[in-house]
């Protein structure tokens, strides 16, 4: 069997798809992409496209020994995001010619669910009350919410217990048999996140997820020892490498993503290592479908998988649903907040490739907002 063609595909709202076709008939779906850069890694695939033309598709890990260690200059989000697309299409390969979901070639399955969670939205304490009412009505057992908008460096105590409120609302709501996780999406500077830990322990988050950006991960060790709240951090992040100094540091639950750290391959390694330190593992996915799919088989092989994230009516999505690309949205449907076992071959999914070659044709131009303080300097997004 060779691999016979490669193509991406730029789709709405914000995403990369990959197809990779071989001489048998059998195709594998990827997703690599960086949210605002997607025509950076397509760029990026297509140049690793060369050393994969005439290539055997299951000598998977070969594979991803040569497109990680095989230039020169490597590693960072946009060759790490190309990679990971690749692997998930070539296990999706190798799991179509063995009639077998991937996550029984990663050693079979560990569980027989999946427990998933809902992003919730609202910027007043009301709005978040109501936004977690709906999600535990259709059924989840854990919401995330972001701890906050724009926030200066130290920012005012009036800042500072708003973002409690809001948590305290959510709180409520769920009760002490629900999970809630606190994003502050490295919004929040180091000064900040330690005024707000102690503030937000009595609220008993799962996770606050990246309590500061990725450059300051020298400076978790400090947050950990100064709050008994899990910390969570790693959709910026991109390799096992990258992840040792914050394990060693004491955060609790490791959050690689699917499509940017090396895809199924690395994630399982990253895994690995997160047992070492008695972490967890719940990777980052605010993404397409094809990217959820391989979380979702490394969830059922992974020991110490914790939940999953996923961007069901996610507001980036301006009408158009993963659910759009695939032809059994029911691989999707999380009955009481869990995702059954896939049984399907491969990614356990069926991409519908005339919708995708149809949006395609539309593409997008997803950018990230730029925000600003009210002085004009630069804010994190």
């Amino acid at each position: 069997m060779k691999i016979t063609g490669i193509e991406t595909f730029p789709v709405p709202p914000r995403w990369l798809f990959l197809k990779v076709s071989t001489d048998s008939g059998i195709s594998g779906w990827g997703e690599p992409v960086v949210e605002g850069r997607a025509e950076t890694v397509r760029a990026a695939v297509r140049e690793l496209s060369e050393v994969l033309i005439g290539a055997d598709p299951l000598r998977i890990e070969d594979h991803w020994q040569v497109l990680f260690r095989g230039g020169f200059y490597r590693g960072g989000p946009v060759l790490s995001s190309a990679l990971a697309g690749f692997d998930q299409a070539l296990w999706d390969i190798a799991g179509k010619v063995r009639g077998a979901p991937v996550h029984e070639l990663l050693g079979g399955p560990v569980r027989e669910r999946v427990r998933m969670y809902q992003w919730v939205g609202g910027d007043e304490p009301a709005e978040v009350a109501d936004a977690v009412a709906e999600q535990v009505e259709a059924g989840f057992t854990a919401v995330k919410m972001n701890a906050c908008g724009r926030l200066r460096a130290i920012d005012t105590l009036a800042e500072a217990r708003q973002v409690v409120r809001r948590a305290e609302q959510a709180r409520e709501v769920l009760g002490e048999h629900r999970d809630l996780a606190i994003d502050f999406h490295g919004r929040v500077s180091p000064a900040m996140a330690k005024r707000l830990l102690p503030m937000l322990t009595e609220v008993a988050p799962l996770f606050v997820e990246e309590p500061v950006p990725p450059e300051l991960s020298h400076l978790l060790g400090e947050l950990v020892a100064s709050s008994p709240i899990p910390l969570a951090t790693g959709e910026r992040l991109y390799s096992r490498w990258d992840f040792r100094a914050p394990l060693a540091a004491g955060i609790a639950v490791a959050q690689p993503d699917p499509s940017h750290a090396g895809g199924i391959s690395e994630i399982r390694r990253i895994a690995a290592l997160a047992e070492i330190y008695g972490a967890s593992l719940a990777p980052h996915c605010p993404l397409g479908p094809i990217a959820l799919a391989a979380a979702l088989q490394l969830g059922f092989a992974v020991p110490n998988f914790l939940l999953q994230e996923q961007s069901l009516r996610m507001q980036y999505h301006n009408r158009v649903e993963l659910l759009d690309y695939v032809v059994d949205t029911g691989v999707f449907d999380f009955t009481g907040g869990y995702a059954r076992r896939p049984a399907g071959p491969g990614l356990g999914i069926e991409v519908d490739e005339a919708v995708v070659r149809k949006m395609a044709e539309t593409g997008h131009s997803w950018r990230n907002p730029i925000w600003r303080h009210a002085d004009g300097s630069l804010a994190e997004w």
